[in-house]
């Protein structure tokens, strides 16, 4: 018998017969389910007074009952369909940005609803029980059906399921949107278009679909290699990444585990993770994979001595480990009191803690783990499919990590350039006032596209300049970076030692860096803009729209 497969059932060159019989099945299916949604709403109503078993049992049947009918009107109108999303694209695309940023707002201001509700009614600590609640939501005017919701957000193992699955959806997100957007960088930088065909507007769906390809394909593994260690590498290296999203700030209470010792808890789960490339490219048995083990091993261990030796520096000025304190307590000021512009040595060392955090993340120059111009793919040349998918989604992840930690350690975390005294008064307001208050001047948003922007600086780098050799990179890490952040780290030691915070001299520092600073930022919006403007008499005639989106 032939298999069924959705080609099958789309493609007009195939039989109509299987399409009219999928289309028959998603009819039937969606009748059911609509007779079932209809005596379960009349129950709830009529027999069981709005039960909540039932009322949720209904809302799921009516879940089903959408998916099947969408699924029969998908099939029959494919084509109308496509069409209408092709045109649709951009507006969907953002959409889902804006309605996700909707849903986390959402869940947090659940959270602090029912905290509201345990401040106020558990006069005994022992928790609510859900006629409580649903006393409170009666009294206030709101629909009693949501006591049994948010009577399961105050457990915090609750909260801990929902936080563990929203960053693992931000990990898989962040990934797929950084792909796509290196690729598109690489290809306008390259004077090419990148992905432009799968979801028509600009590619952004090329991620999806190469996602849908890895999970397919089959799980290869050498004979000769270790097969226990070899499956469990891309795990190593994936996990520990995970993992130390659970203490990173994205905002003033926003993050999943708020350490004392954050910094300290990031960087030993960014450890692990090399762990997990040198393993795997040891485990392989390859001699390309060995050979980028190995470099693994010179280059991203090496490379962390210069780094923590720059956090040591941003340490010694604020005196503690716990980035939610670095990032709100210190920072918060406006452009000014960014810990980058501190003094000039604080400044210094974000430049120095870049640098080593390419090394870090392999990016270029110093991409030799993986140097596919000579060692084929490196350390995850014998992988493929899923495992080789979880290194990809390790290292964005990874870039992400570092990326949050020279916000959070040096560029003024997640505040504006503005001061946010100037919008103390909306932080406390109405949910209108709150949502300007988070666009102007604190909020998660700023952290992501600071964020974005120092991964888009990853991206640029790795598309401009050219790798090094093993020997060179060594070079600038022991003869160069080394020294210096030696040289930093005493000459603040003998600043806060000496230069009193408050006094003319660190005043005098500070202005001249931040202006320093603030000449740098404005030359990068000129460049852009006058690229944004010229770039068709820059590239010449490969840039033009010859293509959809272009």
């Amino acid at each position: 018998m032939a298999q069924l497969t959705a080609q099958d059932i789309i493609n007009p060159k195939r039989d109509h017969a299987q399409r009219g019989r999928a289309i028959g099945v998603a009819v039937l299916l969606s009748l059911v389910l609509g007779a079932g949604t209809l005596v379960g709403l009349g129950l709830a109503v009529v027999k069981f007074e709005r039960n909540p078993v039932v009322v949720f049992g209904t809302a799921g049947l009516f879940a089903w009952f959408c998916a099947a009918a969408g699924t029969a009107v998908s099939i029959r109108w494919y084509a109308e369909i496509g069409r209408l999303l092709a045109r649709l694209a951009p507006l969907l695309f953002w959409g889902s940005v804006a309605g996700l940023i909707l849903v986390v707002w959402a869940c947090s201001l659940l959270y602090g609803y029912v905290d509201h509700i345990l401040d106020v009614e558990d006069t005994y600590g022992a928790g609510l029980t859900i006629s409580n609640i649903q006393w409170v939501l009666e009294r206030e005017g709101h629909w009693v059906m949501w006591a049994w919701p948010l009577w399961m957000l105050q457990f915090s193992l609750t909260r801990d399921a929902i936080g563990v699955i929203a960053l693992l959806g931000w990990v898989c997100l962040n990934a797929m949107f950084a792909i796509w957007w290196e690729r598109k960088i690489a290809g306008r930088i390259q004077s090419r278009l990148g992905p432009m065909r799968v979801g028509r507007w600009h590619g952004w769906a090329q991620c999806m679909a190469d996602g849908l390809k890895l999970v397919q394909k089959e799980d290869l593994i050498p004979t000769e290699a270790d097969r226990l260690v070899f499956r469990l590498a891309p795990y190593l290296a994936w996990v520990p990444v995970f993992s130390a999203f659970i203490a990173l700030p994205f905002g003033a209470g926003w993050v999943f585990r708020d350490l004392d010792v954050t910094l300290l808890f990031i960087f030993s789960m960014l450890g692990v993770d090399v762990v997990g490339v040198i393993v795997g490219g040891w485990a392989s048995n390859n001699k390309w994979s060995v050979y980028g083990a190995i470099r693994v091993a010179c280059q991203m261990v090496s490379y962390e001595i210069p780094m923590g030796m720059s956090l040591l520096v941003v340490i010694m000025t604020v005196g503690t480990l716990q980035l939610s304190r670095i990032g709100g307590e210190f920072q918060a000021g406006g452009f000014h009191t960014w810990l980058a512009f501190s003094n000039p040595f604080t400044f210094v060392a974000a430049f120095t803690f870049f640098i080593s955090s390419l090394a870090s993340c392999k990016r270029a120059p110093f991409d030799l783990p993986e140097a596919e111009s000579e060692l084929v793919a490196g350390f995850h040349t014998e992988y493929s499919g899923f495992r080789w998918a979880l290194y990809f989604f390790a290292e964005y992840a990874a870039m992400f990590i570092i990326a949050g930690l020279t916000v959070i350690l040096f560029f003024g975390a997640w505040h504006s350039p503005l001061p946010a005294s100037w919008g103390s008064a909306w932080a406390q307001g109405s949910l209108l006032q709150r949502a300007v208050h988070g666009l102007l001047f604190s909020g998660p948003l700023w952290f992501i596209a600071k964020c974005f922007f120092f991964i888009f600086c990853h991206l640029w780098l790795r598309w401009t300049l050219p790798r090094l050799r093993i020997d060179q990179v060594m070079y600038t890490c022991v003869q160069v970076l080394l020294p210096m952040t030696m040289v930093l780290l005493l000459a603040n030691t003998f600043w806060i030692l000496w230069v009193p915070a408050d006094g003319r001299v660190a005043r005098i520092a500070n202005i001249a860096m931040t202006l320093v600073g603030a000449g740098l930022a404005a030359g990068f919006v000129v460049i852009m803009c006058h690229g944004l403007i010229h770039r068709r008499k820059l590239v010449g005639t490969l840039a033009v729209k010859h293509l959809p989106g272009a």
